[in-house]
């Protein structure tokens, strides 16, 4: 039985104490492979096509670091794929907990700051003072600047959790009250449950698409 609402979301496949569930954070690596052996068909030519959208779109933004739209384009993928395992039943949603969204805004939002620091200093001190900004309002926009670089990461790795966790979780209180309904109310509950999983597959799309794009932005102020 269910003990606390958010429980649905805890590993739960264990072998000598260890977690299994976070393996299927891998489970793209298996069918990668097999991607080179198909037939090249209408889904091939569909992927390829989003991924040199991904590509052309990243590349205005990055300017003259065009070599970092393959990070970002795989960044996309690797999150979409998982958000998409959550969909299904009985599958464990990795980008529905912090640990893993931190684990990827974190890396990156240091990455960035580290180059940007070490290599174009001037630039990134002119990214903490806006252009016009009166003399005594300066000290205050700097402290603003560096709290909105400091809490970047964590923005990111909440927004995409937090919009994974909300539709899995109205999908859960939803399918606990199937047992309790008549054989009508049921109909209409199955009806309203297609309808979230339509949402939550285009929710899956969209914070991907967030993510990366984000991450590109922020790539983008350090050179």
């Amino acid at each position: 039985m269910m003990t606390n609402l958010f429980s649905v979301f805890d590993p739960s496949t264990n072998i000598f104490n260890l977690s299994l569930n976070w393996l299927s954070t891998m489970l793209g690596l298996l069918f990668l492979p097999l991607y080179f052996w198909f037939i090249p068909n209408r889904y091939n030519y569909f992927f390829n096509f989003i991924l040199i959208k991904l590509h052309n779109e990243f590349k205005i933004l990055l300017k003259n670091c065009n070599y970092l739209t393959f990070i970002f384009t795989s960044l996309f993928l690797f999150i979409l794929f998982n958000n998409f395992l959550g969909i299904f039943p009985y599958i464990f949603t990795s980008t529905s907990h912090l640990i893993m969204t931190l684990s990827i805004s974190l890396p990156l939002w240091l990455s960035f700051m580290f180059f940007g620091w070490f290599k174009n200093s001037q630039h990134m001190f002119s990214h903490l003072i806006p252009q016009g900004t009166p003399a005594i309002l300066m000290p205050f926009m700097v402290l603003i600047e560096t709290i909105s670089n400091i809490i970047r990461p964590g923005t990111l790795a909440v927004r995409l959790s937090a919009n994974m966790i909300a539709g899995h979780l109205l999908m859960t209180l939803l399918g606990n009250t199937g047992p309790s309904m008549s054989n009508y109310l049921i109909m209409l509950l199955i009806i309203t449950q297609i309808l979230l999983l339509i949402l939550e597959s285009a929710v899956a799309i969209i914070q991907s698409y967030v993510f990366a794009i984000l991450s590109t932005l922020y790539s983008s102020e350090t050179n």
